[in-house]
This record gives structure tokens, sequence and C-alpha cells, in this order.
């Protein structure tokens, strides 16, 4: 078989891929293998020849030579054979070229999936190849796409991925962002990105601070250990080689720029950088630092220090919620138990009350054991024969009776502590039962003061209500005297003309004259509340004035002023030439 151009398409897509241009030929002679076994079956003998000078690729199947075909797809008879080879025998196996246009749609198809699926696997095996080896280094990339919280990364020949459990907290990443990341691991499984990427390792701290500071990368200055809480908080343990250089001063930088880029990169991780000590109870010093230390009670056994704090420094150890010391217990490798200097002193008291409390063991030897790093029964309880004979005047049988009573001691001082421990439970239940009796006492009397409220907010609303009605009274009081005092005015005029008339009948007049008033005010009185209108007149007019005032049920001040004009009125009615 020839294919055109074969041997051109074979060298570009090996350099496209980055696949070896063996891997390419043996994908096209498996393809091809297999689409001829899916047109003539498994059982035919197939073979696949690349030949590279042509650029020619054929396809032979090869047949028994027989006297008589018994299978067709297996054997060929010898004159046939003697037609393809003149030397050939019965039993010799003689390769037929086929005609590869006749495998059909199926067949190609099947060719298709052969060579796509190997070009995958040479795909990812290069993959590997190029990258097996710069695990452990920061590469960047561009967001690709989020697929269930996991970043996938574009790193150019392939993918990357930023699982969630290695993002960074609280740091969101959009598509076509550029990220920092640190190779992990490289997988060489058959789905899925081969390349794990982490923001939240230890070592991307480190190649961080590799690629800022030039003295770590030249090897004189050392980060020995580094300790992260990733987006809060971290700690850096570096070193010096050269006793010249301050490698705490060579990680920060000029007004700390190198630090500064770090932290940049890192979305305000605050970074703690503190110098390595051979020590290790000044290493742990220092890893707790800005706190002061007291003293450190090493146990090497258990890999454990006891760190004691004076107690203004206490919370400063601790940190917020705990953080610094275990940040510290992380760069150290060490188990950190941190304690104030009182409650250390309270827990060497008891302790030592407790070697007083054991039977056989006097002051003297409270205190011989005190020396030799007894500090409580528990201690003793623990110790072996052994370790009590180097303390002096001390036998083996005596070493034997204080272990047994320590021991004694130690399960009494427990019993007292459940016992107590009990009581305060006890006690506890019984204060929030009496507080909750006493709560569903009082809810009845919330009850009705919560009534006695809403009766005095309905009265308020009340109080409310009528002061709201006050001005409307006040406006209809006050348009019934205009309309009084407009009808005092026409009686005055009326009652002036009459008084042209006769003037020796003044008084009839005036009285006469005020009728009409009292006969409108009676008309007015159905539209708002009568109102009793006190009107100074002449000492004749007395009882006149009263029988008019009497239809009105209220008595209401009237406004001075109108007052003064009805008198003006009635002085205008007994002088009509004025």
């Amino acid at each position: 078989m020839f294919i055109a151009d074969i041997k051109r398409v074979v060298e570009q897509v090996s350099r496209d891929k980055g696949i070896a241009r063996e891997v390419l030929i043996q994908a096209l002679e498996e393809a091809l293998r297999s689409a001829a076994r899916k047109k003539y079956g498994s059982k035919v003998d197939i073979e696949v020849q690349y030949t590279e000078e042509l650029g020619e690729i054929e396809v032979f199947q090869f047949k028994e030579v027989v006297e008589t075909v018994m299978e067709p797809d297996l054997e060929i008879g010898l004159k046939e054979g003697l037609e393809l080879d003149p030397e050939c025998e019965v039993g010799d196996s003689l390769g037929v070229k086929m005609d590869t246009s006749t495998f059909g749609r199926i067949a190609a198809q099947s060719a298709k999936q052969v060579i796509i699926q190997k070009m995958k696997d040479a795909e990812r095996d290069a993959v590997y190849t190029s990258y097996i080896d710069r695990k452990g280094e920061i590469i960047n990339g561009i967001v690709q796409r989020i697929e269930r919280g996991n970043i996938i990364v574009n790193l150019g020949q392939t993918e990357g991925v930023l699982p969630t459990k290695e993002q960074v907290p609280r740091e969101s990443y959009r598509r076509g962002d550029r990220v920092r990341a640190y190779i992990v691991d490289v997988l060489h499984e058959s789905r899925g990105p081969q390349i794990i990427l982490s923001r939240t390792h230890p070592n991307f701290l480190i190649h961080l601070f590799k690629t800022e500071v030039p003295e770590i990368s030249e090897g004189i200055v050392n980060i020995v250990a580094a300790a992260r809480e990733p987006g809060s908080r971290a700690k850096i343990a570096v070193s010096s080689n050269d006793s010249d250089i301050d490698p705490v001063g060579a990680c920060v930088g000029m007004k700390g720029s190198r630090v500064q880029n770090v932290v940049q990169e890192l979305r305000g991780e605050k970074i703690d950088i503190i110098p390595w000590h051979v020590d290790a109870a000044k290493f742990v010093c220092n890893a707790l630092a800005p706190a002061e230390i007291s003293r450190v009670i090493i146990d090497e056994e258990e890999s454990s220090m006891e760190v004691i704090v004076p107690d203004d420094f206490l919370s400063v150890a601790i940190g917020k919620r705990g953080q610094n010391v275990r940040l510290a217990s992380k760069l150290t490798n060490w188990h950190l138990d941190v304690k104030s200097e009182t409650r250390y002193s309270q827990v060497l008291k008891d302790g030592y009350e407790s070697l007083i409390r054991t039977d056989g063991v006097s002051i003297g030897l409270a205190d011989a054991l005190y020396e030799k790093g007894f500090f409580s029964a528990e201690e003793l309880a623990k110790a072996t024969v052994d370790d009590l004979l180097q303390i002096r005047d001390l036998d083996e049988e005596k070493a034997t009776q204080l272990i047994e009573s320590a021991e004694a001691t130690v399960e009494t001082i427990a019993a007292e502590k459940a016992a107590a421990a009990e009581a305060e439970a006890l006690a506890a239940a019984e204060a929030a039962a009496k507080a909750e009796a006493e709560g569903e006492a009082e809810e009845p009397s919330d009850a009705a003061g919560e009534e006695a409220e809403a009766g005095q907010v309905e009265a308020t609303e009340v109080e409310a209500e009528g002061e709201a009605e006050e001005p409307s009274d006040a406006t209809g009081e006050e348009a019934e005297a205009g309309q009084v005092e407009a009808a005092a005015e026409e009686d005055s005029t009326e009652d002036s003309g009459v008084a042209r008339e006769d003037s020796d009948d003044t008084q009839t007049t005036e009285s006469e004259n005020e009728a009409p008033e009292t006969e409108a005010s009676e008309n007015e009185a159905p539209e708002s509340e009568p109102i009793e209108t006190t009107i100074e007149t002449p000492a004749e007019d007395d009882e006149s004035a009263g029988q008019a005032a009497e239809p009105g049920s209220q008595d209401t001040d009237t406004p001075q002023p109108q007052n003064d004009t009805k008198t003006d009125a009635a002085e205008g009615a007994e002088h009509p030439t004025s």
C-alpha cells in the first residue's frame, strides 16, 4: 500500500505532538493490521511493512502452499504458488499483497480508531517523560476551565489540574487568569490531566524565595524548614553558610522588597522569617517569637517540649486560635505544650503534695525525688526500680514499696477528681433546673405586664386621637364666633334704622333686634356644638340677653375679641346718632 506524502505527514505530526516517528509508524502499521483482520477475520496471517525510503506501507497476507486448497483464506494451491514464486514448494508460506481499497468503510473506521488511540497513548507517554523530571518545580499557566471546583490549567503542550484541596482559601480565579503553582506529582494514568499542581505546599513558598533571593539560589543562604497555614500565616527557618551574611536580612531585602514580592504572590499571606539554630530549645524559642520564654523542659523520648512563658506573654506565644504555637510545632517537628508560669507553679505544687501524700515518702525523700526528676506521684508510679536505686538510702525493697504506694496514691487522687467533677456536674444541673423553674414562674407576670403595657398603649392612642380632634373643635368654635359677629353687625344696622323712626322706643327695639340673633344662634346650633356667648349690654337688656343664651348646652368661654365686637354693636344700637 502506498500513501501519498506519508513520510511528510509522519514528520509533521512528530514535530507538532512531540511523538517519535517510530511510534507513529507503529501506530499506522497496527491500524492497517486491525483493518485487515476486521475484513478477513482474526485467523488470517497479516503482515504490514513500511518502507521509509519510499514512504510506502504494504499489507501482505501469508498463505500456506498446499496441493488441495481446503481454506482459501489460509491456503494457496501449488499451481498458484508457482506463479508467484517459481521456487516454492508444498508447505511453504507465501505472502500475497492485499488491495487495501477492498477493506471497506468499517475496516477504515476501525483503523482510524486505532490510530487515534495510539496517538493519545503516545502523547501521554511524551508528557510523562517531559514533566517527570520537572517534579518539584514552579510552573506558570493559564486557567482553562473550572470543573467541580478543580481548576484546569493550560501549560502549553498539556493541561494540569489544581485540585480544590491544593487551592489557597479565599482565592478565586476566572478563565484566562494567569496562575503560578508548584508541581506536586506527575501521573501516568489513562484519563484526565496528568500534572497535579499545588499552591498550598510548603515547598511552593521555598521555591518562591529561591526565585526572589539570589543568595538562596547560590547556596549561601539555606531554607532549613517551612510551615504554612495557606492564606493566613507561614514560618520559614533560614541559616547562612557565611558568617558575614545575615540570612534573615537577605530574605527580607531592602525595605522588605524581596519578601513583599512573595507576599503579593501568596495574596497577602503573612510570613515570619526566623533564624535556625542547632540547639532544639533555642530553635523553639526563636520559632515562638516575639513571646519571651522563661523555661523549656525537653522530653526527647516523646519528642515534646514543655514551654513556660510569663503570664503576660501566654496569649502571644499561643497566637490567634493557637496558630503561632501550631506553626512553631510544624516548623521544629517538636510537640510543644505552652504553659504560663502561674499554672506551671501550681502543677509543681500539686505534684509535690502528691509525693508527700504517698506512704513512706518523707519531706527529705520527697526533695530527693524532686531533684532526680520525679515531680509527682504519677511520675513515681511510672518509674522503675533501677531508676529509684540511684537515690541515696534506697534499696530494692523500699523502691518497690514506693512504686506500689505511688500507684495507690494516683488511684486515690483520680477517684477524688472524679467525685469532684461529678459534684460539679450535679451542682450545674441543679442550677440549670432552678433557673428553668424561675423562668417558668416569671412567664405569667411577664404576660400580665404585657397586657398592662398593651392597655397603656391603647390609652395613649385614645389620648392622641382626642388631641388630634381638639384643633378641629377649635376651628368650629372660631367659625361660629365669626357667624355670631356677622349677625350682630347686621342687627346693629337694623336697630339704627328703627331708632331714627322712633327714638323713644330704643329699649324695646334693642330687645326685638336681639331676637333675630337668638334665632340665628338656634338655627346654627345643629351644625356644631352650641356655645354660650356672653355679650355686654346695658342693664335693662340683661333679661333678654339671658333668654337668648338659654338654648346653649355647653359653657365655653368665648374669646375676648368676640365680646368686644358685640359690645360695640350694642352701644351702636343705643346711640344711633353716633
